[in-house]
């Protein structure tokens, strides 16, 4: 399969870089990056620090959805909502990791979705989406007498709060109990806020150091509490879990699939 990276520079890219070399089956056929970045016009192969591969980083994406068979993003929110209409334009499988998408965003990724394959999750780790999974099905067995607070913790150069994957999180528990999260989420404390409102699901965001990714949910009842957790040691899983949807986007018919999909959960 012809795999493009969109945004290959940053940590993540680079990782993806590698994650494609390393997979049978899978051709690396491109990569771009943002306008005036330092790293146009390098070898691919160099910039995941293996064997040069004769094909350079560009920064105009239409080629690259020309010629690829699926494109991996984890760039921005105003990058990916273009990056979904080339898809759509090339019908080219589409796999989706950035986080911090607007509403106008998602829907626009919606509507690409109507012409091609595109997988968008806000945590490509299998142990994330099974966490997901248990959150749902937890949440809905133990009734809105529990409290829900989810704790998210990343890196310092981490931009958006909270993060995509504690979003992922909140809306999983509301699920289970057939709310709405916007109707019950609570982002803020700060002074004197009063009592905890019933049914509310709490956020907490932590930045610091390197941290991958810290996600712990807690459902606290009268005399016990329950806790589910996932630490990530490393992006490699994100890259590995994108590179799996790529390929099992390729086959699919046109739509809008999430992680859970990907993993038949």
């Amino acid at each position: 399969m012809k795999v493009g990276i969109v945004g290959c520079s940053g940590r993540m890219g680079q990782m993806l870089l590698r994650e494609v070399l390393a997979t049978p089956g899978c051709t690396l056929v491109g990569g771009t990056d943002r306008p005036g970045s330092p790293v146009l016009g390098r070898d691919l192969g160099l910039l995941a620090g293996q064997d040069s591969l004769g094909v350079t980083v560009t920064e105009d994406p239409v080629p690259l959805f020309a010629e690829a068979e699926a494109v991996i993003d984890f760039t921005t929110p105003e990058a990916t909502e273009r990056h979904a209409a080339l898809a759509a334009q090339a019908t080219t499988a589409l796999v989706i990791g950035t986080t911090g998408l607007n509403r106008t965003q998602l829907d626009a990724i919606a509507v690409a979705a109507q012409h091609t394959a595109i997988v968008q999750s806000a945590n490509m780790s299998l142990g994330v989406n099974l966490v997901l999974a248990l959150v749902e099905q937890v949440s809905r067995t133990l009734g809105p007498e529990f409290d829900v607070e989810i704790l998210e913790m990343h890196h310092r150069n981490k931009v958006d709060a909270p993060s995509g994957t504690a979003l992922a999180l909140g809306r999983a528990a509301a699920a289970g109990r057939g709310v709405d999260l916007d109707a019950v989420s609570q982002r803020v404390r700060d002074g004197h806020t009063g009592a905890r409102r019933p049914g509310d699901i709490g956020f907490a965001t932590l930045r610091g150091g390197d941290v991958v990714g810290d996600h712990v949910v807690t459902f606290a009842g009268e005399g016990e509490r329950i806790e589910i957790a996932h630490r990530a040691g490393g992006r490699q899983i994100y890259a590995s879990g994108a590179v799996r949807a790529a390929l099992w986007a390729r086959t699919q018919p046109a739509g809008l699939y999430g992680m859970r999909d990907v993993l038949g959960l």
